[in-house]
């Protein structure tokens, strides 16, 4: 490895990195490769300081669930945005990808139609609401 120059801090290749693409344009596409189904991004920005966007797509099987979020691990780190936090892996019911600018939501349809997670995301809340 060569010497870096004098005052230059090695970074990780996730902060060096130039994406071309957004985030949420990879993320999508990459859940459209996969063949997963019913996708719906949301723009959550000033609804929550979590991340920009939220995206819940849902997989025919558990097997589904797992492989499409590996896929889209692998995409953002092939983009260059580093490997995200996974949870949920073990069972694939649930599967989250947090990648920081945004959160993915992968789910089996029978655990999607429970939570239903996008219907509180998606509704507009009032500025001025007590």
């Amino acid at each position: 490895m060569a010497a870096l120059p004098e005052n230059t801090i090695a970074t990780p290749d996730a902060v060096k990195a130039n994406p071309e693409r957004p985030m949420i344009d990879i993320i999508v596409e990459c859940l459209d490769d996969a063949k997963a189904e019913a996708i719906v991004a949301v723009d959550i920005t000033g609804k929550s300081s979590l991340a920009d966007h939220m995206v819940v797509a849902s997989g025919r099987s558990q097997r589904h669930v797992g492989a499409v979020a590996d896929q889209v691990v692998t995409a953002l780190r092939d983009a260059g945005y580093g490997k995200p936090r996974v949870e949920g892996l073990p069972y694939c019911d649930w599967v989250l990808v947090d990648a920081g600018d945004v959160i993915v939501h992968i789910f089996r349809p029978e655990v999607r139609e429970f939570y239903n997670i996008e219907k509180m995301w998606q509704a507009d809340f009032a500025a001025d609401a007590h």
